[in-house]
């Protein structure tokens, strides 16, 4: 493979979920896929070398004192079209938030150059606070979702976007919904296969991801049929919905089936190694093992379960259990586009839970011990944990993954980091870095070796 790009830099990359590796003036070689083929430090044999030849060949960068390395960051929830709503109705319960703003507002993505306009500003937005990839729903609308995948492509960020799959007559709004099953599903496929065309001149990937809302939204048989699609294209295409997200979600489907929805979903086909389930706040000890059977992905979403959930996800549980977890903003239940936001909230989520919050309590019996995260822990679940989680080879500033890489500057005028002595301990320029930049700080973004934001 050819070097075309040479970044020399320190920085910030997960090695396991609880240790994250400092590395102090490394020089990356990354090739024309976008791949990091080797990391040198400085003391290596070759990095002399490599680095004058990547000068003479003009691809060498090198990062300014004061900047820090770290991976893009993935995001395995949010709903795309309601960024135009972001910020708002926070204070409803989840049901009737559904229906007073997200309805009608999605329902305006049946407009193509509205979407246009809609997307194209979420696109730019997360990669600018160094989001390089995003598990995206869109809406009902075919075309309207097409438009998402076709603004992540054009812009740059690595999507799983899905066309949104809610046709149960008696549970969503006329105005809004697909018509039959049987329509549901055939829209689905051609989404599919729209998708996979255009993900087949995309550098960094686009992906289908089957999307049925939540069980609540959608028929037996749409949710059969949609089973069945994974099946036939589980080779290139995701699935995500919504899992166990509140007592009103996690209730439905035992009123409904007498059953969890994490065993109903699996009955139907969509619980797979490739599902990406949202919020997942009730699990329990069966459904677990049923995670962790079939590799699916929760997806904690710390925020938005703080104003919808009425509970915290074990998280640390999870993952002694050896499930999969990953990290998403979900927008717009989680204000936060930026996912810094997330990987601070899941933090102070899991303290909440390990002291309990109910001070007429005594302290040992207010919380649930053992329950609170790393700050590192979440560095992973945004990083590494995330790549791990989609099967894919990102996350990590490492030889064989892609070079999806954020430039963090502590030293930007308008919005410097608290780092004043120049023997600053590593590991307390990386707590300062993750709990307090803001995007003013990130400067530069790469995606499969593409540089697609520079501030």
């Amino acid at each position: 493979m050819t070097i075309t790009l040479a970044i020399e830099g320190s920085g910030f990359t997960s090695r396991t979920r609880d240790e994250v590796q400092y590395f102090d003036h490394s020089l990356f070689l990354i090739d024309e896929q976008g791949i990091i083929q080797s990391v040198l430090e400085p003391g290596d044999e070759r990095y002399a070398s490599e680095k004058s030849q990547a000068q003479e060949r003009g691809i060498y960068q090198a990062l300014a004192e004061g900047s820090y390395l770290l991976p893009g960051f993935i995001d395995l929830h949010v709903h795309a079209p309601q960024w135009a709503q972001d910020g708002t109705g926070l204070d409803e319960p989840l049901e009737v938030w559904l229906g007073k703003y997200t309805f009608p507002t999605e329902s305006k993505f049946a407009d193509e150059s509205y979407a246009h306009v809609v997307y194209e500003d979420l696109v730019n937005r997360m990669l600018a606070t160094g989001t390089t990839t995003a598990a995206y729903y869109a809406t009902v609308d075919r075309k309207g979702s097409l438009v998402l995948a076709q603004e992540a492509e054009r812009l740059g960020q690595r999507a799983l976007v899905g066309k949104v799959v809610m046709d149960d007559a008696e549970a969503n709004p006329d105005y809004y919904r697909d018509p039959s099953a049987e329509a549901a599903i055939e829209e689905t496929e051609r989404f599919i296969n729209e998708v996979a065309e255009l993900n087949e001149h995309s550098v960094q990937g686009v992906y289908p991801v089957i999307t049925p809302r939540f069980i609540p939204s959608c028929t037996d048989e749409a949710l059969r049929g949609l089973g069945e699609l994974a099946e036939r294209y589980q080779s290139y295409a995701y699935i995500q919905t919504h899992c166990s997200e509140s007592d009103w979600e996690h209730g439905y489907a035992y009123e409904r089936y007498g059953k969890s929805d994490t065993h109903m979903l699996r009955e139907f086909g969509l619980f797979t190694r490739r599902s990406i389930l949202a919020h997942s706040v009730y699990p329990n000890e069966e459904d677990m093992r049923v995670f962790v059977e079939t590799g699916a992905i929760a997806v904690h979403c710390p925020l938005s379960n703080a104003f919808f959930a009425g509970a915290v996800a074990p998280i640390r549980r999870y993952l002694a259990a050896g499930m999969h977890v990953a990290l998403g903003s979900d927008i717009s239940g989680g204000y936060n586009p930026d996912l810094y936001g997330a990987i601070r909230q899941a933090v102070t989520s899991s303290r909440m839970l390990e002291t309990g919050v109910n001070r007429d309590l005594a302290a040992g019996e207010r919380g649930v011990a053992g329950s609170a995260l790393t700050l590192n822990n979440a560095f992973y679940l945004a990083t590494a944990g995330g790549g791990e989680s989609l099967g894919l080879p990102i996350g990590r500033l490492e030889a064989g993954y892609a070079w999806d890489a954020q430039v963090v500057d502590t030293k930007f005028a308008s919005a410097r980091l608290p780092i004043f002595e120049s023997n600053e301990p590593a590991s307390d320029i990386f707590q300062k870095i993750v709990n307090l930049a803001v995007p003013e700080n990130i400067r530069t973004v790469w995606v499969q070796g593409r540089e697609v934001v520079r501030k």
